[in-house]
């Protein structure tokens, strides 16, 4: 008991000794790194930063032989940083576990990482630490495509959008049916119902009205056929994209959270935002609305 609990209060590098196999991996580590970012789930922590600091430690592959002093033959320790920093700067988060699952993913995508231990710990909150600690391996992780070359091969999901009209038509799960045909994941979104919202006269909080009533509406297609599950989480999203599934885009917390998110109100730019955020492989439009323009993504009509 004493070695578990000394143990669970160990930096990560004394973790992973312990835990090592009676053929041990080579190991680096990123000790102390402090980021002032703004994240928490209470409102007193939003609308300002705090300090974070991250410990990680890698098991990785041998190095080849000769090494040459080649740094594209290792795993750079600046590959850690850049994790660290991607993940911070795709979207505000609540939770230092949600922020951990995407750190240690991101590192176990890089070849050589075998095993990853992350350490995230807020230092502002009090006189004190409060944090997380997580162990992922390449073994555990989750299931993700591969090409034909045996090589992960990135997934881009159809985005598409549905209006009213094409909602409560007969044919829906004829259209839904087509577009699970084509052997992509299936992201649908959707408009404003066809109800009056109300009318706050404050841009910000007409925003958030907004995206709630396009929440609404697509609870209302959910509830059309069961293979639209309602997902507003990017965690979510991914899970179901790498597994091929079809879901209902929920909006306002991806775009509330996103650091550098979209302005616009409209329902078919913030599918638009969202398709160039899952590097789409297109987006497909279903109803009377209007083509946007200037889009990094192949937008089509159905």
């Amino acid at each position: 008991m004493t070695t578990d609990i000394s143990l669970a209060f160990a930096h990560p590098e004394e973790r992973a000794l312990a835990s090592a196999s009676a053929d041990p991996r080579d190991r680096i580590s990123l000790r102390d790194h402090i980021v002032e970012v703004e994240i928490g789930a209470f409102q007193k922590e939003r609308g300002h930063t705090q300090r974070v600091m991250f410990n990680v430690v890698v098991e990785v592959r041998p190095a080849p032989i000769p090494l040459n002093d080649d740094v594209d033959r290792i795993l750079s320790y600046d590959r850690i940083t850049e994790a660290i920093a991607l993940e911070l700067a795709a979207e505000r988060l609540n939770l230092l576990e949600t922020l951990a699952e995407r750190v240690a993913e991101r590192i176990l995508n890089e070849p050589q990482a075998m095993r990853a231990f992350v350490r995230i710990e807020k230092l502002d909150i009090g006189p004190f630490k409060l944090g997380v600690e997580i162990v992922r391996s390449r073994a555990e992780a989750a299931l993700q495509v591969l090409g034909q070359d045996g090589q992960e091969a990135a997934l881009h999901p159809l985005v598409v959008y549905l209006d009213n009209t094409v909602i409560a038509s007969p044919d829906l799960s004829a259209r839904l049916d087509a577009l699970q045909a084509q052997g992509l994941p299936v992201i649908l979104t959707v408009g404003l119902p066809n109800l009056a919202q109300p009318q706050t006269g404050h841009r910000p909080t007409q925003r958030r009205v907004d995206m709630l009533a396009i929440e609404q509406n697509a609870w209302v297609l959910a509830a059309r056929d069961p293979r639209c599950v309602v997902m507003q989480t990017r965690t979510e999203i991914d899970w179901a994209v790498k597994r091929g599934q079809m879901m209902v885009w929920a909006p306002s917390k991806m775009v509330l959270d996103a650091t550098d998110g979209p302005h616009s109100r409209d329902p078919v730019a913030l599918a638009l935002w969202l398709a160039e955020q899952m590097a789409a492989e297109r987006m497909i439009l279903h109803g009377d609305v209007a083509l946007p323009a200037g889009s990094r993504v192949a937008v089509q009509r159905a």
